[in-house]
């Protein structure tokens, strides 16, 4: 294969003119290395090289005029803005930024394509008027704001340009205009040199009016690189500019159009490839590599374009071991690095000047990478502890000082991450340096190599130090909004550039980077419907016919270029693996692309298809076993002996895994931030205020006194006990405060309905409350004690009959208190484990013969007060509507028979600890 530069150059050689003499201007800066490449294999004795210029270096050389970076762009815009818009009438900058940006893409355009700037802007001017939506002949405020924006676009304009061409600066719109304004006198003495203009497809009306300009003037040589197949298809999209260029250049009615090819045609090895997602793709592209290195040895024949540069760090981690030479043309945005999601997050949480921080935003920024190790201390990591300590505490919001208080030696960086920036750019930009430098220290000190981590370092020390540099020359930045908007700005356009041998091994690049190169083996990623082509994206305040009017771009030109970009890639190339991504994204593209319909279409070439789908095994869900060691059975005796309590025995019935995490290996929940005032808190808060309120009742008789007494501390009582469990969490606004008020509701409902018990002469006597019981029980088989243990929430006498009451915050149902079979209680957590407590309760009190049978037990649930107390029953069948309510010894026998079996189950060691398979 005879790469399309190498044909230039050799067609050059033979119109004998000396390449060292040549101007060479491409459409890209990479094009410009794999020249000086082939210009060597050509000459057979040193030579001085060419100049060689990118378009918008050459562009930029005739116009005189310095480029400026789009941030700077704006601020100068804001500038003009200022000075013709009356004081009451500005927006502020950051309001202003979000509408300009489009406004300098349109002065853009208008430039680059050479419309007369008064013709252009009084057209818009006259649309609006037209389109305005108010009818009535005394417009609204809101209509006559609308029109003078539109009024005053040409005053903006002329400004502005004025403005950047008095300091020789501009836009690239401004200096192609320029550029054309300076081509007579440029060529006047340019001395003669010929110019070379290779690879171009998409002109705009300030490159065409250039090249013609010196190919009329007999200074310069074009060469196009389109194949017969596009140029001479009336509607292929790859060759629309092509087309129009060969149309209406007069140059080419007397000059050869050099050149159109003939390559698409050749034979060529097509797959189209489905792959899931990006990471599949990326993956993939390794596989793929792996299988081509093994076949082909020259690996800078193999190109690997990218539809989507967010593919770029998965694909470098997926490129085979032995590929050890590669070039990465394209740079990584510096907004994928790991340090972009660090000051994105200090930038969310300092935006709104908050007096004290959400306990996730500080761990977020504590945990993060970058800042993680700049706290390491002996014996643990200062973060982790701060990090424990809000988990702790229950911490929902902490201020700086409190921060500070949580550590000694590390108050300077807790002072750089959240003191607060006061919502100014200044002090923001000098916290984020310094946090930079601290980071730099860190890395300094350490041996390993972090030559990366320092690289992205010195990227956004770069970009704060462009940040500070523009607030202080414009001074426009008043909030931290601004500057994070502008922030983001410089962060898109900014890559990390990799260092590599641009002729040697793999070629990695993006779509743009392909241009003028030619490739035997292309993998093309991304090819999807919204990435290429890119679609109908309609970022501009012209409309679609005043562009169509005035022969400017529109989407249909956009899509051309990409098609041309496309297609130039599959001209020369033998082999091409096209993949996309089968999972349809709505906002980062559709189905596959039109460019692989289109390729079917055409037939000329056979187009393999195939799906890739990752080979996912079948697992087999298996219910965990563990197996009753030595060790194990041990600490079940440890555990017989401390005490079995009725909530750890309903959770061995639910799952003998969790009591085996819990109660054998120790293994507590993570007991995290309660952002929510929990279900257990708000149960514990009704336990204890009750408990506060009964406890002093031991051995007396409920009074109506006693009760209205109780009412009208509930809300003293409830607070104090909130204020206990829930730490620093706050509970006076927001769902916190509807639970708060519940607890309450719950606590003066069941006041009032014992009050109404009394006054219908019901007399009820507290025996006793959340008393601790704990008794020895033999089980034969067994050679060492058992010991069950429990608090009951309250035994009183009700007209004379002892109950045992559990008090449950949630809602129980009168048959979840039920039972027919006493086997059922050991099998059926859900249905049971209710009963189970309240007959264990019972059980451990008749042991100690503190009570006398028969009695009740029974729960009150506080989400169904309305039915009292849910009373233990059994009943003969499960369709019986009588039940026996009264707890005897016969009851308790029985209770007593399989609660002895299922301790003996824990205990016995043949018995292991299996899963049970959950809902």
């Amino acid at each position: 294969m005879i790469s399309f530069i190498k044909s230039v150059l050799v067609d050059l050689q033979k119109k004998h003119l000396k390449l060292e003499d040549l101007y060479f201007i491409l459409p890209s800066k990479r094009a410009g290395v794999f020249l000086k490449h082939h210009l060597s294999t050509l000459i057979d004795q040193p030579i001085f090289a060419p100049q060689i210029l990118s378009s918008e270096e050459f562009v930029e050389e005739l116009s005189g005029l310095q480029n400026l970076p789009n941030t700077d762009l704006l601020f100068r815009l804001y500038e003009t803005y200022k000075a013709l818009t009356n004081e009451e009438e500005q927006e502020s900058f950051e309001s202003f930024s979000k509408w300009a940006q489009i406004l300098l893409q349109d002065f853009n355009e208008i430039d680059r394509y050479l419309i007369p700037q008064e013709h252009i802007f009084d057209y818009l001017n006259a649309i609006k008027e037209l389109h305005h939506w108010s009818l009535d002949p005394d417009q609204t405020d809101l209509v006559k704001n609308h029109l003078k924006f539109w009024k005053q676009l040409k005053n903006y304009y002329t400004a502005f340009t004025d403005n950047l061409l008095q300091s020789k600066q501009g836009y690239q719109g401004l200096i192609y205009r320029e550029a054309v304004d300076n081509l007579e006198s440029y060529m006047d003495n340019c001395k003669g040199k010929i110019h070379v203009f290779l690879g171009f497809n998409a002109l705009n009306t300030a490159e065409s009016q250039i090249i013609q300009g010196l190919l009329k003037n007999d200074l310069a040589h074009i060469y196009w690189d389109i194949d017969k197949a596009f140029i001479d298809d009336a509607i292929h999209d790859a060759g629309l500019f092509t087309r129009q260029h060969r149309k209406q250049w007069n140059y080419f009615e007397t000059q050869p159009f050099n050149w159109v090819s003939n390559h698409y045609n050749e034979p060529k090895n097509i797959q189209a490839i489905g792959i899931p997602k990006l990471v599949g793709q990326a993956k993939y592209i390794g596989q793929l590599l792996e299988e081509l290195t093994e076949k082909e040895t020259n690996l800078s024949n193999i190109a690997v374009v990218l539809g989507e540069e967010q593919l770029l760090l998965p694909v470098l981690n997926s490129i085979p071991k032995n590929i050890t030479k590669l070039n990465v043309t394209m740079g990584l945005p510096l907004q994928f690095v790991p340090l972009a999601s660090f000051f994105e997050q200090l930038f969310t949480v300092h935006k709104h000047n908050p007096k004290q921080f959400y306990y996730k935003d500080v761990i977020g920024l504590l945990s993060h990478p970058s800042v993680y190790p700049l706290f390491e201390t002996t014996p643990i990591n200062a973060s982790s502890a701060i990090v424990a300590n809000i988990q702790k505490n229950n911490t929902v919001y902490i201020t700086v000082h409190e921060l500070k208080e949580l550590t000694s030696s590390h108050k300077e960086l807790i002072e750089l991450l959240f003191q607060s920036w006061n919502d100014n750019p200044e002090t923001a930009l000098k916290y984020c340096s310094q946090l930079i430098l601290k980071m730099k220290a860190n890395f300094d000190s350490e041996k390993q190599n972090h030559s990366l981590e320092l690289e992205y370092l010195y990227r956004f020390n770069t970009l704060f130090n462009q940040l500070s540099e523009l607030d202080t020359t414009y001074k426009h930045l008043k909030s931290i909004v601004a500057l994070q908007s502008i922030y983001k700005e410089l962060l898109s356009s900014e890559t990390l550039d990799f260092k590599g041998e641009p002729l040697e091994g793999l070629q990695i690049m993006g779509m743009l980077e392909s241009r003028v190169l030619d490739f035997e083996t292309v993998i093309i990623s991304s090819v999807n419907e919204g990435i290429l082509p890119s679609g109908k994206t309609n970022n501009s305040f012209i409309p679609f016919d005043v562009k169509i009017e005035n022969k400017l771009p529109t989407f249909k030109e956009k899509d051309a270029v990409y098609t041309y970009h496309f297609y130039r890639l599959l001209q020369r190339a033998k082999n091409v693996y096209i993949l996309y991504n089968t999972e349809i994204d709505a906002l980062k593209g559709g189905e596959k692309s039109r460019f692989l319909t289109q390729l079917e279409v055409e037939g000329i070439h056979d187009i393999k298809n195939t799906i890739i789908s990752p080979d996912v095994p079948i697992i087999e869900q298996k219910l965990i076993e563990i197996i009753k060691t030595p060790s194990v059975i041990e600490q079940i005796k440890v555990l017989s002996g401390k005490g079995y309590s009725p909530s750890s025995l309903t959770s061995y019935i639910r799952n003998p895994m969790d009591f085996y995490y819990d109660k054998i290996l120790g293994i507590k929940e993570f007991d995290e931030v309660e952002e929510n005032i929990a279900a257990n808190t708000l149960g514990s808060v009704i336990h204890n205020s009750l408990e506060d309120f009964y406890k002093p009742l031991e051995g007396s008789i409920l009074t109506v006194e006693h009760l209205k007494d109780f009412k009208s501390r509930t809300k003293q009582m409830v607070t104090k006990h909130f204020e206990e469990l829930y730490n620093k969490g706050g509970f006076s606004q927001g769902k916190n405060l509807i639970i708060f008020e519940i607890a309450q509701r719950y606590i003066s409902n069941f006041l009032n309905l014992e009050l109404e018990s009394i006054k219908q002469g019901n007399e009820i006597k507290i025996l006793s409350i959340e008393a601790d019981e704990a008794i020895n029980i033999k089980i034969e088989g067994l050679d060492f004690p058992i010991k069950l243990k429990g608090k009951v929430d309250r035994i009183d006498s009700f007209n004379g009959m002892t109950r045992v009451v559990d008090y449950k915050s949630g809602k129980v149902e009168q048959n979840k208190v039920e039972i027919v079979n006493w086997e059922d209680l050991t099998s059926d957590y859900d249905k049971y484990s209710k009963s189970f407590q309240i007959l264990c309760y019972a059980y451990m009190m008749r042991q100690q013969n503190l009570i006398q049978l028969p009695i009740e037990a029974g729960i009150i649930s506080f989400k169904n007060l309305s039915e009292g107390l849910l009373k233990f029953g059994k009943k003969a069948s499960s369709h019986a509507r009588s039940k026996d309510q009264l707890i005897t010894n016969e009851t308790l026998d029985n209770f007593e028979i399989e609660l002895k079996k299922l301790i003996l189950e824990i205990c016995n060691p043949k018995l292991n600890f299996t899963e049970k398979e959950l809902d």
